[in-house]
């Protein structure tokens, strides 16, 4: 199925995409109801898709986790060394909710930063509680796929000097760039895990204006789906709701000195999943 959460007559609601351009209510409230007791399609109403405002699936995650340097191509696009898998463990982070977008909202440009990149990722839905389930039974746990961007501020100024020589000024600023409101775009919709018989066997492809930036496959993960829900689960539980962004291919802005502009359309695709289409505002002002 592909789930959706909208609003209609000004609530949060959700429901399954029916026949291309409707959709079937299951009720009230985001997909993180449905994921917390999941049932059959109620024999619901259906409603115009074009007559909804079609938010992010999970519009407010408990925990919305991401993966850093998850693609061999993407850590050496900037020169490094290719890593060693054998001797790594998954660079897990963690977002603040308020960075979520759904499609068609607005990528903001903040006044903090002037380099405002993208990242087309798999973003990857917990439907079930876990707590240290190992990789052969973590894809279970997951609810559903849905197509994600981890937009990141590649420069940080807060009108002030500071210590640049200290390292982890460059850390907590490469952190800070992924935790600004609007900064993690998801949707458009939720396909359910049944219809995703291999999460690491789907092209990926981010454009801005048209134009390819990014052209990947997940088949080319340092780790696997399943690995990341396995490591991520003996860090912590996870909840029905939760979201894990799982790494971006080659191709980002920052490689290039390309970065994001007012006025620009950024389209995030992954086969099967939809495509995540987001204007850039303007700058906000100080």
């Amino acid at each position: 199925m592909k789930l959706l959460t909208y609003l209609r007559d000004g609530a949060v609601r959700h429901g399954r995409l029916h026949d291309g351009d409707r959709v079937q209510e299951f009720g009230d409230g985001d997909l993180t109801v449905w994921l917390r007791a999941p049932a059959g399609p109620p024999a619901g109403p259906t409603y115009a898709l074009a007559g909804l405002r079609v938010l992010a699936p999970i519009p407010a995650p408990a925990k919305l986790i991401g993966v850093a340097a998850n693609y061999q191509d993407h850590v050496t696009e900037s020169g490094a060394a290719p890593l060693d898998r054998g001797r790594l463990a998954p660079r897990l982070f963690l977002m603040p909710p308020t960075a979520v977008a759904g499609p068609g909202d607005p990528i903001p440009l903040p006044k903090v930063s002037e380099q405002v990149d993208w990242e087309a990722e798999l973003a990857v839905v917990i439907g079930a509680t876990v707590k240290d389930v190992v990789v052969a039974d973590a894809l279970a746990a997951v609810a559903g796929y849905t197509v994600g961007n981890d937009v990141s501020a590649r420069s940080m100024s807060y009108g002030y000097e500071r210590d640049n020589g200290d390292p982890a000024v460059g850390f907590f600023d490469w952190l800070a760039g992924k935790w600004l409101d609007g900064f993690a775009p998801l949707g458009p919709y939720l396909v359910t895990a049944d219809e995703v018989p291999d999460p690491q066997a789907l092209d990926i492809e981010l454009r801005v204006n048209g134009a390819v930036k990014q052209r990947g496959s997940t088949k080319d993960m340092i780790f696997t789906v399943a690995e990341l829900v396995a490591f991520a689960s003996a860090l912590m539980t996870l909840h029905p709701g939760d979201v894990l962004l799982t790494g971006t291919p080659a191709g980002v802005g920052v490689t290039s000195g390309e970065f994001l502009s007012a006025g620009d359309e950024v389209s995030a695709s992954i086969v099967g999943l939809g495509f995540l289409i987001n204007p850039v505002s303007p700058r906000e002002t100080p």
